[in-house]
């Protein structure tokens, strides 16, 4: 996430917890690709369930849109046969949880089919068209100890407040990469990224005026326009070019693809985007290799801060998949000061402990040379560029060398198949404060429950704890601690 991005939800509060805890008494209904939600459908097929089944595709456009919600609420949507695959079983169930893959950026997610089904779609009776169209709206709110602000606790920044964060479309055409016989194609394009949440996702270069010149609470991001091309090779390779999400990562920027309704600290120091191009060659079911290049993390190519970056990374599973390590070196060039010219060098292991539990945890380091100083004992010191940080670097030293670690991990909990509880961990070293504007550790650690209404109506609420180490990293640099309490809502179509 680019360093210096201004981090900007009262009486909705109520109601919220109130439809959340409501939900979890009630009666239960029975991936991206790797980056992108998918609504899978309902699993009942008995007889009982045939009436339901038949009338989400009966009546105008707005009566189907209503039945198939009130069908999936109701755990009733029709289920198809099990589509084959080429890669192994999904370790997890989605939903509850984000993917049932383990997750890998930059690709589709080889040897799976694509089983989304969505209400849009399906209202428009075009649920069995390759090219899709779908979405989701989030508000949050949230209570804290903090008033002038969250951060850096990212996309929920703003204390004691009710927001919009995103209201997406996206258009989007995924390959067929369960054969391995011939040529395919796909494309995503976001067609709608309007919210606070662009204030995270700003990429230099694209419509970046918003933010980095008018400071506009609420925006718009063309956050992903890409085109895939697959082809038989191996056990599968896919070329995707144009802008899309960086490769590592547990956190995401799409709401419904998160474990929790705040991101990590890891995620808020970490780049968000990459213009340019991306193989994926899956070697068999166990190892994937990718090799890409970009223009550099958050700036478009025809940015004045754009510079060649290498991106590299391997994933493997092993043969039982209940295990998934991935690693990248992303965004690798000469590392000299420029909008997000971060180095990064990341990798996550994820463990599925049984058909209940599972962890994740990422952890990377990465760096800055030539940062420009702001710590206020030098003379005709160096700005840094609108829109980033500079470092704290030694008296009378006008650039320096600014490193950053992090870790996070999170435990998860599967109680039924709408319902997931979890703990999450985090530690950020910002040494310098070159992400962050503080240069001190912070810790936060965080309790979550997920509850899902059907596929399409998801509720998150966090209860979280930071802690700044070194000095007053949270309200504005006036405290080292913050509790928030929050909750979000979204909506699919």
């Amino acid at each position: 996430m680019m360093s210096g991005r201004t981090r900007t939800l009262h009486a909705g509060a109520i109601a919220f917890a109130s439809v959340l805890m409501g939900g979890m008494y009630a009666q239960q209904p029975v991936e991206q690709p790797s980056q992108q939600p998918q609504i899978v459908s309902g699993t009942n097929d008995s007889k009982d369930n045939l009436p339901d089944a038949q009338t989400v595709i009966r009546g105008n456009f707005l009566q189907r849109l209503g039945r198939f919600y009130w069908a999936d609420w109701r755990g009733k949507l029709p289920a198809g046969p099990t589509p084959a695959r080429r890669a192994f079983d999904a370790p997890l169930d989605s939903p509850p949880y984000p993917a049932g893959d383990w997750s890998y950026g930059g690709s589709p997610t080889i040897g799976v089919p694509d089983t989304g089904v969505y209400p849009l779609m399906t209202a428009l009776k075009l649920d069995n068209h390759r090219t899709k169209v779908y979405g989701w709206a989030k508000g949050t709110y949230n209570q804290s100890t903090s008033h002038d602000s969250n951060y850096p606790l990212t996309f929920a920044s703003s204390p004691n407040t009710a927001r919009l964060h995103q209201v997406v479309t996206f258009i989007e055409r995924l390959p067929e990469t369960v054969q391995n016989t011939h040529f395919d194609w796909g494309f995503h394009v976001t067609a709608l990224y309007y919210g606070v949440d662009y204030r995270f996702t700003t990429t230099k270069g694209y419509l970046s005026g918003q933010l980095l010149a008018d400071g506009r609470t609420y925006g718009y991001d063309p956050l992903m326009e890409y085109a895939d091309l697959y082809f038989p090779v191996k056990d599968g390779l896919n070329i995707r070019v144009g802008r899309f999400l960086s490769l590592p990562g547990l956190d995401s920027p799409l709401a419904p693809n998160n474990y929790t309704m705040t991101r990590s600290l890891v995620y808020t120091a970490e780049p968000v985007t990459e213009t340019g191009a991306v193989a994926t060659l899956k070697l068999n079911k166990q190892w994937l290799v990718q090799l890409g290049m970009s223009a550099g993390h958050d700036v478009a190519p025809w940015s004045s801060d754009h510079k060649p970056s290498l991106i590299a990374c391997l994933n493997y599973s092993t043969a039982t998949n209940y295990d998934n390590v991935y690693v990248c070196a992303n965004g690798i060039n000469d590392g000299k000061y420029a909008y997000d010219n971060v180095q990064q060098y990341d990798a996550i292991w994820a463990h599925k402990f049984n058909a209940k539990w599972h962890m994740a945890t990422e952890a990377w380091v990465m760096y800055e040379r030539d940062v420009p100083n702001v710590a206020n004992d030098v003379s005709n010191p160096v700005p840094p560029e609108s829109g980033t940080l500079g470092a704290v670097c030694a008296p009378g030293m006008l650039r320096c060398f600014a490193p950053e670690y992090a870790i996070v991990s999170y435990l998860n909990r599967e109680i039924s198949p709408s319902l997931t509880v979890g703990f999450r961990s985090d530690l950020l070293n910002d040494k310098k404060g070159q992400r962050t504007g503080t240069a001190t550790k912070y810790t936060e650690n965080t309790l979550y429950v997920n509850r899902y209404f059907g596929s399409t109506f998801l509720a998150q609420s966090d209860l979280r704890f930071d802690h700044s180490w070194d000095k007053r990293g949270y309200n504005g640099g006036k405290a080292r601690n913050q509790l928030v309490w929050g909750i979000s809502l979204v909506y699919r179509y």
